[in-house]
């Protein structure tokens, strides 16, 4: 029986956490954040703003780039979790998809989908039926299935991370940067299978993103960091009909705007981080 959920009711809580790396470069500072047990969360932001470290940080991916949680506290479904290994904490449920669609290319996409099941300890015929549903969401991975993953597709291959992630049958995904790289059609894909895996399989999902409008089509709520700091939060709704959020991260704007640079710096600065 899974325990129960965090008396805030979230199923992860991130609090007040601060990230050094190599023992001096400040990268997060006071970053907070709730996701609720069965949402999408989306985490938004700029190239280089934290996002990737905040999904590290949570799943304590940091010490091999010389990275360390100085300061606040990761709980999931009430417990601490950020003195934990990365393999104790998928044992918990929270895996994480990588950025960049990181597969073993040398391995069949099969076999791929397979190292996902490693932690497991319910038997062959349990992992062969998980196996039969990543192929039902997936289903070119299906006809892909002997073919070296390497080999496939940038689309296939992302499939195939996330696919990967599904076989260790976790309660919640830290997803990195899905639509990286990726063309429009297959992006609109993986972000509905995640929004059927959610609804379906009640799989929790942590999404970096920086198609900001495409993640808030599909997310119920969204957090923005920017330098490092959390600036804004809300609800989806919210943020995708924000002024700000807008112009600076959906490029529309009610207004004429002939210097977007100097309008977001200016505006940015002065209404978010003073």
């Amino acid at each position: 029986m899974q325990k129960a959920t965090h008396s805030n009711g979230a199923m992860l809580t991130v609090n007040n956490i601060e990230v050094i790396y190599d023992h001096v470069i400040l990268v997060l500072k006071g970053v907070s954040l709730d996701v609720p047990e069965g949402g999408i969360v989306a985490l938004l932001g700029a190239n280089g703003a934290g996002k990737t470290t905040t999904l590290k940080a949570i799943s304590n991916l940091l010490g091999a780039e010389r990275g360390i949680v100085t300061k606040g506290s990761i709980e999931f479904r009430g417990d601490r979790v950020d003195k934990l290994t990365p393999s104790e904490l998928v044992k918990r449920g929270v895996t994480q998809v990588m950025e960049g669609r990181h597969c073993f290319e040398h391995l069949t996409v099969e076999e791929n989908l397979l190292t996902g099941a490693y932690t497991r300890s319910d038997g062959r015929r349990a992992i062969a039926q998980d196996l039969e549903m990543v192929y039902g969401y997936f289903t070119r991975l299906k006809q892909r299935r002997k073919s070296l993953a390497g080999y496939t597709s940038g689309g296939e291959q992302q499939m195939v991370a996330v696919g990967r992630a599904l076989m260790a049958r976790p309660s919640m995904i830290l997803l990195d940067e899905p639509s990286m790289g990726l063309a429009p059609q297959l992006v609109e894909e993986i972000f509905e299978i995640v929004r059927q895996l959610n609804h379906k399989e009640k799989v929790t999902f942590l999404l970096a993103e920086q198609n900001t409008n495409m993640a808030l089509r599909y997310a119920k709520y969204g957090y923005i960091l920017e330098n490092g700091r959390m600036v804004m939060d809300g609800t989806a709704q919210d943020l995708a009909d924000n002024e700000d959020v807008r112009e600076f991260y959906l490029g529309m704007s009610g207004k004429d705007r002939k210097s977007f640079r100097k309008v977001k710096h200016y505006r940015r600065r002065k209404r978010w981080l003073t």
